[in-house]
């Protein structure tokens, strides 16, 4: 296999089938030694975040497949800390879909004149631009289909997704005395053009609650599987 790309939190290797490994890392997003799933560095090393990771996205993806809902994975080595996967194109430099149940975060940073911490929204979606150097500004339909990025339909097709797959991750949560508040997704193209989920579910592209207070992605997984 021959490594592709090294990215932030997972080592990207193509395959002699045509297929697609990642290796999960121990890293995660943050800034000053803070975990922060919206993050353009790597702000710390957590011993298993990886493995943990993986869980979660292995048991998510597979409750989607069930729901048919169209995803990259294929299969997962919770040892080897590995997920095949389909290849994909990603839409322009990459864009990332962020589903909002709750006022957090860079929403409430931006919108905080017009609403309170932790205010319920009603999965709102929106779309950024995977840019670090210009901080992933967020863009509207209408600039993603003049820029050439993503169709008015596939936008729609995106933005039905995201809620479908937001729904079932807060389900998921709710079952658990879990309040999911937001969730950072992203998709590409399969080969054959259709849009697919790719990349991972897991704690550490996600903000969830218990309660009044924060969960960090390996409890969470914890507290998921127990």
């Amino acid at each position: 296999m021959k490594l592709t790309y090294s990215g932030k939190t997972k080592d990207v290797y193509r395959l002699e089938d045509g297929h697609v490994l990642l290796k999960f890392k121990d890293d995660v997003t943050g800034e000053d030694g803070v975990f922060d799933p919206g993050a353009n560095t790597v702000g710390l090393t957590i011993e298993g975040a990886g493995k943990s990771g993986l869980r979660m996205t292995q048991y998510f993806f597979e409750k989607l497949a069930e729901q048919q809902i169209p995803t990259h994975y294929i299969a997962a080595d919770l040892d080897e800390v590995t997920m095949t996967v389909k290849p994909a194109t990603v839409f322009g430099n990459g864009l990332e879909v962020i589903c909002r149940f709750r006022a957090v975060g860079s929403f409430l940073r931006r919108y905080g004149q017009y609403c309170d911490e932790g205010q319920t929204l009603d999965a709102f979606v929106e779309v950024t631009l995977k840019d670090d150097e210009r901080q992933d500004p967020p863009i509207s339909e209408d600039a993603l289909a003049q820029l050439g990025i993503l169709t008015h339909e596939e936008f729609k097709n995106l933005q039905e997704l995201t809620k479908r797959i937001s729904e079932v991750v807060k389900n998921e949560m709710a079952e658990k005395g879990l309040d999911l508040y937001d969730i950072k997704l992203e998709f590409g193209r399969d080969p054959e053009g259709n849009i697919m989920l790719i990349d991972e579910i897991s704690g550490g592209n996600m903000r969830v609650y218990q309660g009044e207070t924060y969960i960090a992605p390996m409890k969470l997984e914890k507290l998921l599987f127990s």
